[in-house]
């Protein structure tokens, strides 16, 4: 017996997805089915990672968006924990990267290597050939093993000999990095920093979440024994159903705005790209989809502007000094943007 049919698991929980024409009346039905997946997954994620729900719907909506995620935090936070929480959930093929000043770009994308046997040369795939890549610490490699990535995330394909090698679908990077530590260590570019979807700090454990992790070890759940609740197949599904999530030409309007004000904003040098709005859309679609709706809402822009567009924006040093952040530079714009009502 497979872990899947267990009434309490996920294929007993929602049937797979169907990618064929639906009926007018089922996008209602598939949101309410998505939700139910995608509840699933946090909850079995949340074994591991105690009391950080909203840090797990970010990292799940980064997923299904087709995102890429970074994670910043201190050591001993569960940046590590929470991607391996997210691959081992999902029955798809993951490999862990350890960035460190030696790695070359090849270590990651692959090389091609001289078959004697064929006479002919064969590529080798790296480790970013897999559905979801942890980049520990990558603030630790070099910038020239940096933008091995750089490709890669943008368009899903590694680029060897003029050559290129798509990678499978769904395909995520979690990227980790510390703060703190910086001797030695190589601040990501703007233009790489732009590569991911969201930028997220996981945070300390409140009292009472801490205590359950404590009263847990040794023989609490651990990432190793966690169980599978979503296959690959599925997940593409639900990105495919996600994207088609319906945006009224209010919320596009919306969504550019903010992102316009971010280039106008007294505290920010340098706002938000077009690739920004086409983040916020692509996450507002897929936390729609979370929540049980076929349909976007400004409210779903305005709770992903900050994690979206934050790592986007570069400030003045005038608004360095007054100790401004780029979080606070947002809410002020968001607090001072109508928001978009129903008819």
């Amino acid at each position: 017996m497979t872990q899947y049919n267990h009434p309490d698991h996920f294929e007993q929980t929602v049937q797979p997805y169907q990618q064929q024409p639906q009926p007018p009346q089922q996008p209602a039905q598939l949101a309410g089915q998505f939700a139910q997946r995608f509840q699933l997954l946090a909850a079995n994620i949340e074994r591991i990672i105690r009391g950080k729900h909203e840090v797990i719907e970010l990292a799940l909506i980064c997923l299904f968006s087709e995102g890429h995620l970074l994670v910043e935090d201190v050591p001993g936070t569960g940046k590590t924990t929470l991607a391996r929480s997210v691959a081992a959930s999902v029955d798809a093929e993951w490999r862990r990267i350890q960035f460190t000043p030696d790695l070359l770009p090849s270590d990651i994308t692959g090389v091609s290597i001289f078959n004697q046997a064929h006479q002919k040369f064969e590529f080798h795939h790296g480790p970013v050939f897999a559905n979801i890549v942890l980049a520990d610490e990558i603030n630790r490699a070099s910038p020239k093993t940096q933008a091995a990535l750089l490709e890669v995330m943008e368009e899903r394909r590694v680029t060897v000999d003029a050559e290129p090698h798509p990678v499978p679908r769904p395909f995520l990077v979690v990227a980790t990095q510390n703060p703190v530590d910086m001797d030695g260590t190589y601040p990501l570019p703007e233009a790489q920093l732009d590569r991911f979807l969201m930028k997220i700090s996981v945070g300390y454990p409140d009292h009472v979440s801490e205590v359950e992790v404590l009263k847990g070890m040794p023989t609490g759940p651990q990432v190793e024994r966690l169980p599978m609740v979503a296959r690959a197949s599925d997940v593409s599904g639900m990105i495919d159903f996600a994207s088609r999530i319906h945006v009224a030409d209010p919320v596009y309007d919306y969504i550019v705005a903010v992102c316009a004000a971010t280039r106008t904003s007294p505290h920010v040098r340098l706002g938000a790209s077009p690739r920004g709005s086409l983040a916020l859309l692509r996450a507002a679609r897929v936390k729609a989809a979370a929540a049980g709706r076929h349909f976007v809402v400004p409210e779903d822009v305005k709770a992903l502007a900050v994690p979206v567009l934050a790592h986007r924006l570069i400030l003045t040093p005038e608004a360095e000094l007054r100790e401004v952040t780029t979080a606070a530079a947002l809410g002020e714009i968001l607090a001072g943007m109508p928001v978009p009502q129903a008819a």
